[in-house]
């Protein structure tokens, strides 16, 4: 499969959305959502890492679908913001850079 960018990623899933009438949650909603979405992303993590393993009759999940639902809704929240993900972690990534350039132990 392709590799995909973060404004592919955020267009694909712009199309789905635009498909309703409902469109974007509101921000709140989606944040809401987004905290859902990474209870059940921490959910995954205990039982294949923690202590607490899976109920004999809880469904079967992963940590890669948890992942994939918090990007999804990372992207809605971002697009009914207009907000350019490629943008903010290009911010990020040059905030990390330079603030926290001597934080961490280097590979040698």
């Amino acid at each position: 499969m392709a590799e995909k960018t973060l404004a592919q990623i955020q267009r694909e899933v712009d199309e789905y959305i635009s498909q309703y009438k409902e469109g974007y949650f509101s921000p709140l909603a989606l944040v809401a959502r987004l905290a859902e979405e990474v209870g059940e992303l921490a959910r995954e993590v205990n039982h294949s890492y923690g202590e607490k393993p899976k109920k004999a009759d809880e469904a079967p999940n992963s940590i890669e679908l948890e992942l994939g639902d918090i990007l999804f809704i990372l992207n809605c929240f971002a697009n009914s913001l207009n907000i350019d993900l490629t943008e903010a972690h290009d911010k990020v990534m040059h905030k990390f850079n330079t603030r926290d350039a001597d934080r961490w132990t280097k590979k040698e």
